[in-house]
């Protein structure tokens, strides 16, 4: 196994606690700092910083939320002088005012490490060619990546979004290694592989795929691997972390993600009473930021859904601890007919249905206070609605509508793909 920074990612756990104490010490005086954060934190009842003494005191503190971040657009929340900001990105503000997080030298230097991390673990090293198709923008994901790729030595190809067939012939130009893109892209990838009328439909250097933004299926994963012949990682990161790779990735055993115990706290709580839960017990994954200047994070409640699965040493040799991959969000769990369920667990019932293609859609109309769900699927000759239906009612415990298109009936996106649609009726 390969490793970014031995030392550190092999650390015993008293080791890793002790550093992790001395950092949440260090991130709540800087917090205290910011006259905003300061009475934020106040009004939630923490009169003195000082009073945390170890890290089980960590749970008596206020939680942020993502609202937090919102009312404190542009940088209310910056512990730093204007002059030692750098750079900044920004959630999508789709749904209201956007979230900010901005860099210093060293906030900038720690997301390029959590990020050589990533991809070392994902077995590039220096001089591998890797494709960065995340947009270059406000959006943390291109650049996230372009400043891995300088900090580990890759041969960066910064192709941005979109256009597909040249994604495709700069994979092949470039011999490129591994890629990163949002999962739902890569069907777009495919969809061109198998259409092309050369017969190669192949790119013969590609190793490595790294996901995120969006939780994918097991099977979706397996898919993927069979067809491309490349090994998937599911990458972790959000903005008010400081964006991609900052909170984890898979390792080459793919038995949990591993979390940068060196620069965060992580906490699993229940969403309804903000309670810390055991290790195993599914919940709200909650944040602390130990090294992070500009902007740190105390408790940051990320909505994310999984569970701690290890804190013993992995296979691979690393000692952070490992969580399970993100089930789905709170607040984008889907209720029907008194059944609760993810996106997520309706691609994972698709793709168990031989024929059965990677675009679906989950229409959500409400009327008179119900919902009735429409699940539509693309698949091959042969698939019927019957069998679809029939397997997702197993799976799910209810009977959704829907249909089975031909490939390439359903809309396409070349960025993340839009799964879930709500109407109103009248």
């Amino acid at each position: 196994m390969k490793f970014w920074n031995r030392e550190i990612e092999t650390m015993s756990r008293d080791q890793l606690e002790a550093l992790q104490l001395k950092g949440l010490k260090k991130s709540l005086r800087r917090v205290w700092t910011n006259e905003w954060s300061r009475k934020l934190m106040q009004s939630r009842g923490l009169a003195d910083p000082e009073d945390v003494k170890s890290l089980d005191d960590l749970a008596k503190l206020p939680f942020l939320t993502k609202d937090d971040f919102r009312d404190a657009y542009p940088l209310k929340m910056s512990t730093v002088d204007r002059r030692e900001l750098l750079e900044f990105h920004q959630s999508s503000g789709s749904t209201g005012t956007p979230v900010v997080m901005a860099y210093t030298k060293n906030d900038l230097n720690q997301w390029a490490d959590t990020m050589a991390r990533c991809f070392t673990m994902a077995g590039l090293e220096a001089g591998d060619a890797f494709q960065i198709m995340p947009t270059f923008g406000l959006f943390n994901g291109g650049f996230g990546c372009y400043h891995g790729c300088r900090k580990a030595g890759l041969f960066c190809v910064p192709a941005s979004s979109g256009n597909t067939e040249r994604q495709i012939k700069l994979m092949r130009d470039f011999r490129v290694k591994g890629f990163c893109s949002v999962v739902s892209y890569v069907p777009r990838i495919i969809e061109k592989l198998d259409a092309e009328e050369n017969g190669d439909h192949d790119i013969p250097s590609l190793r490595v795929g790294i996901f995120g933004s969006e939780t994918f299926s097991d099977e979706m994963r397996r898919r993927i691997e069979s067809r491309l012949h490349i090994e998937c990682f599911d990458i972790y990161g959000m903005t008010e972390t400081g964006g991609i790779g900052t909170t984890g990735q898979d390792c080459q055993a793919h038995c949990g993600i591993h979390v940068w115990d060196d620069y965060y706290i992580t906490e699993i709580i229940d969403p309804a009473t903000g309670k810390v839960l055991p290790d195993g017990e599914y919940g709200e994954i909650v944040f602390t930021s130990l090294t992070r200047e500009a902007m740190p994070i105390i408790r940051y409640r990320t909505h994310d859904i999984t569970r701690i699965l290890s804190r013993e040493k992995c296979e691979c040799g690393r000692t952070h601890l490992r969580i399970d991959r993100i089930t789905g969000r709170t607040d984008d769990m889907l209720i029907v007919k008194g059944v609760n369920f993810y996106p997520r667990q309706v691609e994972q019932a698709l793709m168990e249905i031989p024929g059965v293609k990677d675009e679906f859609q989950i229409i959500l109309e409400e009327h008179q206070g119900m919902t009735d769900v429409t699940i539509n699927v693309e698949a091959e000759p042969g698939v019927t609605g019957h069998t679809v239906a029939k397997h997702l009612r197993e799976r799910l415990g209810f009977l959704p509508k829907g249909d089975v298109f031909p490939v390439g009936a359903l809309p396409r996106t070349e960025g993340k793909a839009k799964r879930v649609i709500r109407r109103k009726v009248d």
